[in-house]
């Protein structure tokens, strides 16, 4: 009993490691598109303040450009971190639900375990006490 519990708790967290890749994976993927879709926001209004700031004085143009750089790079950088936060709780969360999960199910097969253990111990015991009344 022991060795086919060990069994299925290796098997367990085998599939817990399996289940973390594939949640690290699927973190990695997204956290690499939203960078992308950033990069093409990022681009696609650089490019339209550089064409708006060439209407202009040449003096304007440096401090506008400047000024709308700035806030570019600040509401992106505020973007991502508010991205990856999110992402960072709902991998915490995914971690805690499959932490549960896999303790309700370790839980349950103590529990049959332990059946199983008094069973036979039950079956023992009669068996012992019918040899005894046969002596």
């Amino acid at each position: 009993h022991e060795r086919e519990h060990d069994r299925e708790i290796s098997e367990l967290v085998a599939k817990h490691e399996e289940e973390m890749e594939k949640l690290r994976a699927e973190l990695n993927k997204e956290q690499k598109q939203l960078l992308d879709g950033l990069r093409q926001q990022m681009a696609a209004a650089h490019k339209a303040e550089i064409e708006q700031a060439q209407l202009q004085s040449q003096t304007l143009h440096s401090l506008e450009l400047e000024t709308l750089r700035l806030s570019l790079n600040n509401m992106h950088t505020s973007q991502l971190e508010l991205t990856q936060s999110n992402l960072r709780k709902e991998k915490e969360i995914a971690l805690v639900e499959l932490r549960e999960m896999l303790n309700d199910k370790r839980a349950q097969e103590v529990a049959i375990l332990q059946s199983r253990h008094q069973l036979e111990w039950e079956k023992i015991k009669e068996q012992c006490l019918k040899e005894k009344e046969d002596l």
